[in-house]
């Protein structure tokens, strides 16, 4: 795979001048004092698609040493971008990209459903080991109810689940599909989830937008295909039920995303969860001159109510529209859904960075740098945020856009956006330790839910920010020349929900 230009262009994260000499936190300093600012705030992330190969990997068959090495490549690209997040499906059809008891691995790693990779390894495992090494978050991506996409080729494993569950798994389309409404069904996406929150080191977990499948058209006919849940609504009936078959279905969803909350929260306290739905609102509730398609009404997705429950900790809806598009306007609806919002959750939505194409009808560059200048508009400092779909755009620099954002957008780190309602200890003050004339050595307590260093580093009067992640405790003071001398450097530990403790200073003398 092609390096990230940014990359390969050397846009790295900042180093200091090596003509340094460390003093101590009371040595004397002649240089008047200015404490460093806020560190910024914005959760930059990317999608990593296993579905189809759209993004991991790049076909499958890969090797397990090829599929590492893409891995490496697109975290490298995305840390030389300063994201500080990505997105990794490894659930895209009831299958696993990890070593799973419950489904079975996925055909587009091997080529065939239920083959492991060769020579073995845990794919998430590694993801997860290479994301954190670079500071970088990993959150698992879900897609909560397909079974099979139409992009499949292999035949389902004797351990999949519409082969064992098939009533649980009926057909639409091209598509197999959990019901929604059949408990069996519920409990396997459910149990799927909770396996991951457990055994692996993620720092989230994500669903999509998939919750009944999108309506399918009958052809020659303005009907479309109904999907096949009679079983579980006669079953429904039958036990008493009493709403409509629509309220039903929306009841349905959302319980699951009620019981998805509150599993994983009972699983592991300060883990994110992430909804990423389809980018227009109710009906009802839409902004003048906004129109099109009704997740409400067809996909039975109530994402306002979501919110107003607060039964997910940050919404990525999907406004993959340009901004001056009037009836879906980007920056309207990015308003809408901070509008509505009552438990203050996290709002970063989606962008589509993948219709930057060499196709007639792609996008231009500018019009996702405008997009994200838009929303950093529209949302309040500490709490910016957006997610591009997806990271392949970004590692083949489609029109130059990774160069345009690592220069400029993204020129500086930032820390990802603190939820405080989630329950983690503070992070504890550092010690700074002189190791030498170009490293300092940051200790801190064992045991300590400890994610990233905030680092600050002081030129003059002129303050330049970076992050590192919290299991590299020595920072290298190594420079480039043109920054001059450095004369503070300012470290805070920030704790796996984003909140920064108190600072620790050391001084520094030029030689």
């Amino acid at each position: 795979m092609r390096a990230c230009a940014a990359q390969a262009a050397g846009v790295l994260a900042l180093s200091v001048n090596g003509c340094a000499r460390l003093q101590t936190p009371g040595a004397d300093f002649a240089a008047e004092a200015v404490a460093p600012p806020s560190a910024p705030r914005e959760f930059r992330g990317a999608w990593i698609a296993s579905v189809a190969n759209i993004d991991w990997p790049s076909r499958p068959g890969l090797s397990s040493s090829e599929q590492m090495a893409e891995a490496v490549a697109l975290l490298d690209c995305a840390q030389s971008l300063h994201l500080n997040a990505v997105v990794l499906q490894v659930r895209p059809a009831a299958d696993a990209l990890y070593v799973s008891a419950l489904e079975p691995w996925s055909e587009y790693l091997t080529g065939i459903q239920g083959q492991p990779p060769e020579p073995f390894y845990d794919p998430l495992a590694f993801w997860v080991a290479q994301a954190h090494r670079r500071g970088i978050e990993l959150h698992a991506w879900f897609n909560p109810f397909r079974a099979r996409h139409s992009s499949a080729k292999s035949p389902l494993s004797e351990t999949h689940f519409a082969r064992r569950y098939p009533d649980a798994a009926p057909g639409y389309g091209e598509l197999l599909w959990l019901d929604p409404g059949n408990a069996l069904a519920v409990e396997q996406s459910l149990a799927v989830i909770a396996d991951v929150a457990r055994r692996y080191d993620v720092d989230g977990v994500h669903i999509d937008d998939y919750f009944y499948p999108y309506p399918i058209e009958v052809p020659g006919s303005a009907a479309r295909l109904e999907f096949p849940d009679e079983t579980s609504w006669q079953a429904y009936l039958a036990s008493g039920g009493k709403l409509g078959r629509d309220d039903w279905r929306r009841d349905n969803v959302n319980r699951f995303v009620e019981q998805l909350y509150r599993t994983v929260r009972s699983i592991k306290p300060w883990l994110k969860i992430g909804i990423s739905p389809f980018g227009l609102g109710r009906p009802e509730r839409r902004p003048v001159g906004i129109t099109g398609f009704s997740q409400y009404d067809q996909i039975y997705a109530d994402v306002e109510l979501w919110l107003e429950r607060g039964w997910l900790d940050y919404l990525a809806p999907q406004l993959y529209w340009p901004i001056n598009q009037p009836a879906q306007a980007f920056g309207v609806l990015h308003d809408y859904w901070l509008q509505q919002n009552p438990r203050g959750r996290h709002i970063w939505p989606g962008l589509f960075t993948s219709q930057i194409s060499a196709a007639q009808k792609s996008w231009p560059a500018d019009e996702i740098i405008a997009q994200i200048a838009l929303a950093r508009s529209q949302s309040g400092s500490g709490d910016r945020g957006h997610i591009h779909f997806s990271m392949v755009a970004l590692a083949q620099n489609r029109q130059d856009i990774a160069t345009r954002l690592a220069a400029s957008t993204y020129a500086e780190a930032a820390l990802i956006p603190a939820t405080p309602w989630l329950a983690l200890a503070a992070p504890p003050m550092p010690q700074l330790v002189a190791a030498g004339v170009r490293l300092v050595d940051v200790k801190f307590s064992a045991g300590s839910e400890v994610s990233l260093l905030a680092i600050w580093r002081r030129y003059g009067r002129e303050w330049r920010f970076a992050t590192q992640a919290a299991a590299q405790t020595v920072i290298d003071l190594s420079s480039d020349a043109q920054l001059g001398a450095i004369s503070e450097v300012v470290v805070s530990l920030v704790n796996r929900v984003g909140e920064e403790g108190p600072r620790q200073t050391l001084r520094v003398g030029s030689l």
